[in-house]
């Protein structure tokens, strides 16, 4: 594939695969790095640029692999590092970039370096780790996990020390302020990359460095060493990217982008709750609030947004208030709540309504920033809420109406996690063979969405623009890009809405992009038209040069 595409993040659409869900090649209940290799025509079909897969390290798998206990080495239910360099082959034969996750924060207690560490004080991996003799140090860090964990120290009897950990106990965090770890750490880096991957998605960056009478999170020596890791992968790895997983506001989001020399992307955790508090109350407010408090970024970074991902739907980022009106609307079962969160997926928030989920993704599509799509909701997955955690959003994948849903041909009992089986998001209703053969189903929808959103650049390097229209049930804007503009108007309602917008700096005839029908009557920006609930239009004006 094409090496001479410096910004090629910028327009790309990206997929988020958990190897272990997707497709079990050999018949144990765990999905594999085969597996995955196997499904890649049908990732390539779908249209995506960039698979994002999920931790495939070695690991006790307490947080689905995100307890890392050794970086250099591939889990053994997953596959052999011959095997991944198989699928990068396969990925990048079919145009396909992979970026995979990179855990920096923390690793598994299990890890040798930990085993070490807590074994005997003078180990060199004793410094590899945050210890202290009493729990008193770092008191105004927040606890991330608040279901589980009561502090972010733990007690260890060999060690006779207090170990520090941002999430789970499982979990020590590393030392960064031991250059050791800050130079072991970048030749993880370099191992992966040598390898041929085209990026990382860097997990939980805000919280590297501790120092005492600060939170803990996004301090200045975090970002020095971002910019380390910048440098490194633009003079040895040219062309693959670095993704910054960091839940925080978007202006301190946009300090993990520096002057453009720390990381490539970053996730907008902030505009996602807000898209679904817009369209529960029907009212676009949240949504443009959020939007507008988004700063620039510069010219060669971009923003990754996203509905759903393998966690839980974050609201961190909103008001007291907004969070117990969330809550209420989308987690009215209890179950469905978890630390300051939801645990559910796409469809079932979205009550399976299938003219709602089309819209949300439409938003996805044409909102500033590169859209990111979870495994499974391109076909409307569901989820189990009587799984642990967040488990319920990691099910396998339903390929067919066959056994385990033809994720695996074992016995269901040696699956990881079970097959959802309750209707209306059983195998029965909801996979991928029947969808193909359905013009009509999400996942051709998805389909022509990401080829649309593909072969116009404007909503991935255009700037966005509010059209003025008084009903808060309207969601309008403009997406302007050199000689092009989107007029993208959203009904976010249940009710039937008239639209009359007048843009005199548009010229010519739009095309509407989802239909690919030229629309006369909305010459020179000249807009009237009627929205049915839930329903949008893309329209395109081409500004011919003189």
């Amino acid at each position: 594939m094409s090496q001479k595409q410096p910004l090629w993040y910028k327009n790309a659409v990206f997929y988020q695969v958990n190897v272990r869900a997707f497709f079990d090649s050999n018949q144990d209940g765990h999905g594999d790095l085969p597996g995955l290799t196997q499904k890649l025509d049908y990732i390539q079909n779908l249209g995506i640029d960039c698979l994002w897969i999920m931790p495939f390290y070695p690991s006790p798998l307490k947080d689905d692999g995100y307890d890392i206990s050794d970086f250099y080495n591939i889990e053994a239910k997953y596959g052999t590092l011959d095997q991944f360099r198989t699928l990068i082959q396969a990925a990048h034969k079919r145009g396909i970039r992979i970026i995979i996750d990179m855990i920096m924060n923390h690793t598994s207690d299990q890890h040798d370096w930990f085993q070490q560490a807590r074994a005997d004080r003078n180990s060199p991996y004793r410094d590899f780790y945050v210890w202290s003799d009493t729990k008193d140090k770092y008191k105004e860090a927040r606890i991330i996990f608040l279901d589980t964990e009561e502090s972010n120290w733990s007690w260890d009897d060999l060690a006779q020390q207090y170990y520090w950990h941002r999430f789970y106990a499982s979990q020590p965090d590393l030392n960064y302020d031991n250059p050791k770890v800050r130079e072991t750490m970048l030749d993880v880096m370099r191992f992966w990359l040598k390898l041929g991957i085209d990026g990382f998605r860097a997990d939980a960056i805000p919280y590297l460095f501790e120092r005492e009478g600060t939170n803990c999170e996004n301090l200045p020596e975090t970002h020095a060493y971002l910019k380390e890791i910048r440098s490194m992968i633009d003079h040895e790895y040219p062309n693959c990217i670095l993704l910054a997983e960091a839940n925080q506001w978007p202006q301190k989001v946009r300090e993990y982008f520096g002057d453009g020399d720390e990381f490539h992307m970053g996730f907008h955790f902030p505009v996602m709750p807000r898209i679904f508090m817009s369209l529960k109350k029907g009212d676009r407010t949240s949504l443009q609030w959020i939007v507008d408090q988004t700063p620039p970024i510069p010219e060669n970074c971009q923003w990754c947004i996203f509905l759903r991902n393998h966690d839980e739907l974050t609201l961190e980022m909103v008001t007291e208030g907004d969070r117990q009106w969330m809550w209420q609307e989308y987690a009215p079962d209890p179950r469905m709540k978890i630390n300051l969160g939801i645990r559910r997926r796409l469809a079932p928030l979205l009550d399976n309504d299938p003219v709602k989920i089309r819209l949300i993704n439409a938003l996805l599509f044409s909102l500033p920033g590169a859209p990111i799509i979870y495994y499974g909701d391109e076909i409307g997955m569901g989820d189990n809420i009587l799984l642990f955690d967040r488990n319920g959003v990691r099910t396998p994948m339903q390929w067919d109406q066959s056994l385990n849903a033809g994720f695996s041909q074992t016995t269901p009992e040696k699956l990881y996690a079970p097959i959802i089986t309750q209707a209306p998001f059983d195998p029965e209703h909801v996979n991928v063979t029947d969808q193909l053969k359905n013009p009509d189903s999400l996942l051709n929808f998805t389909q022509r969405l990401v080829k649309i959103r593909k072969q116009n650049s404007t909503f991935g390097s255009g700037n966005l623009e509010w059209c003025n229209i008084a009903d808060l049930a309207i969601l309008a804007f403009k997406r302007n890009y050199h000689n092009e503009t989107i007029v993208v108007i959203n009904n976010l309602s249940d009710g039937v809405k008239e639209v009359r917008l007048k843009e005199p700096g548009l010229s010519g005839i739009p095309t509407d992009l989802i239909s690919l029908q030229s629309r006369p009557d909305f010459k020179n920006g000249n807009i009237q038209l009627v929205l049915d609930p839930y329903q949008f239009i893309w329209l395109k004006y081409e500004k011919l040069d003189d």
